[in-house]
Order: structure tokens, then sequence, then C-alpha cells
């Protein structure tokens, strides 16, 4: 299985997905009351007019009901609604979509180092027998229906199995780099969304306080209200960005996690084949 192929569709899948749920985020919470405002003098006129609202559905369930509501009107979704809308929609969109490419390419490349290791130490093992049994051509094929780099540099390897240990040597530690780079393809934009992420804020900060300061001339007052909503639209942009570039730093340190431990698994297998091929030789 070739895993070397840009996963485009895991992409643009992650991407849509996460589009979605931010979405639902942004949406203002001012829509959902204004939709049970809107319906409510049609529902009061499909009801008698004498009743009350205690008579028609029960004092006990009437006060649940009133709990309820006040409860769910301090969520962390309507919450994060609403510090949206407040912190200028045009700012916190893009902080928004530098967290949807982020997110997507973090799960492609997790999804794509998910794919690319294997049981070595097994792959070995039957290698080994087959080349023991003369069976070369098995063994390159074993290789070739076998994922990951490490299948790859094995392939490579046997490809000069009648070459020099030199030549096997320096063909494998060339592949080697050409496959850690593909593990490492796309890093470099995460952590560039990384860095845009607070960058964003920080400017929608500061273009918040020019605003403030604007305000505050136009009014020829240095009011604390006119100053403090102008403070908190602009810190507002700032808390999103640093929390968006957290969350990416938390899967990009994932994933070098994971490159790490295969390109140590690639050398392991690199040295383990060297040894095998000179065991092979040697006995023949």
């Amino acid at each position: 299985m070739n895993i070397n192929k840009p996963h485009l569709a895991v992409f643009l899948l992650g991407s849509l997905i996460i589009s979605v749920l931010l979405v639902g985020i942004a949406t203002p919470a001012v829509a959902q009351d204004s939709i049970m405002t809107d319906s409510l003098p049609v529902l009061a006129d499909s009801l008698p007019a004498a009743a009350t609202a205690e008579e028609l559905i029960g004092a006990d369930d009437m006060a649940a009901l009133e709990e309820m509501a006040g409860s769910g009107s301090n969520g962390l979704h309507l919450q994060l609604k609403t510090k949206f809308v407040e912190g200028s929609p045009g700012f916190m969109s893009l902080v928004a979509l530098a967290l949807i490419i982020g997110l997507a390419l973090c799960i492609e490349r997790i999804i794509y180092l998910s794919l690319a290791e294997v049981n070595a130490k097994k792959l070995l093992t039957d290698i080994e027998k087959k080349l023991a049994d003369g069976k070369l051509e098995e063994a390159k094929t074993l290789c070739r229906e076998t994922r990951g780099p490490v299948a790859s540099i094995c392939y490579q390897g046997l490809m000069h199995f009648n070459d020099s240990p030199e030549d096997i040597e320096r063909s494998i530690t060339s592949y080697g780099s050409l496959q850690t780079s593909l593990l490492e393809k796309g890093c470099s934009w995460i952590k560039l969304m990384i860095a845009i992420a607070p960058s964003l804020g920080f400017l929608g900060t500061v273009i918040g306080m020019v605003m403030a300061f604007d305000q505050i001339q136009e009014a020829g007052d240095m009011s604390a209200s006119i100053v403090a909503s102008g403070m908190k639209v602009a810190l507002i942009t700032t808390i999103f960005g640093i929390i968006v570039a957290l969350v990416l730093q938390l899967f990009y340190n994932f994933i070098l996690s994971r490159i790490d431990r295969i390109t140590a698994q690639m050398e392991e297998s690199a040295i383990d084949l060297m040894d095998i091929v000179k065991k092979v030789k040697s006995e023949k």
C-alpha cells in the first residue's frame, strides 16, 4: 500500500467538519432568542385568553423549565457564540480559519503517520527467512506489499543485495532521508498556523485599541464605559488567537513525537537489514 500520496480527501473532509462546528459556534446567540420571541405571539393566539403558563403545564414543570433556561443561557456553547460576535467577526473569522486549516493539516499528518507504522521486527524476520532460503524476489515482493517507510527502506536495500555493503548502506541512507522528508511533509504549514493565530489576535487587539481611541475622540470624554468596551473587543481576539495556537501546538508536538518514533524505527531496521544481508552472504 502506497502512503506517499497526499491525503487530499482527508484534508478536505477535516476542513469541512471543523468548519461546520465553528460555524455553529459563530452563529450569533441573538438569532436563537429572536426565533423564540417571534414564536411567542403565534403561540399566545392559539391559547385560551384566561390561561396562564402555570395552568397549562403546571407550576412544578414551569419552575423546572425556567431553571433549565437559566442554566442553558450560561452554557459554554452560547458563551463562545457571544464572545465570537463581541470580538469583531472580521478578525475572529481569520483566527477561526487558521484553526480550521491547522487542524485539518494535523488530522492528515496523524492519519499518514498511523499508516506509516508497521511491525518492523516481524517484517525483518520474514525477510531473513526468505533470504536464508534463497528467495530474494519473494523478499522484495513482501516489502512492496507492506506499507510504510520501513518496508520501503528494506526494499531499497534488497534492490542492491548483490552490491558491496558500502553501496547498500549508501543507498539505504539516501532513501531514508527521502522517507524522513515525506514524514515531515506539511509540518511547516502547521507551524505557520501556530504563528499566524496569535499574530492575528494581536493585530485585532491593536486595531481594536485604535478604534477605542477613535470613539473616545469622537465622544470627547474619557469615560470608563467607552474605554472598557473598546478594550474588551480588542482583548477577546488575542485570547482566541492564543487558544488556537495552544491547541495546534499540542497536536504539532504529538505529530513530532510520532515522526521521531518512526525515524528511530527506520534507523534500527536499516541496521538490522545490513546485519541480515551480511549474515546471508557469509553463509553462502
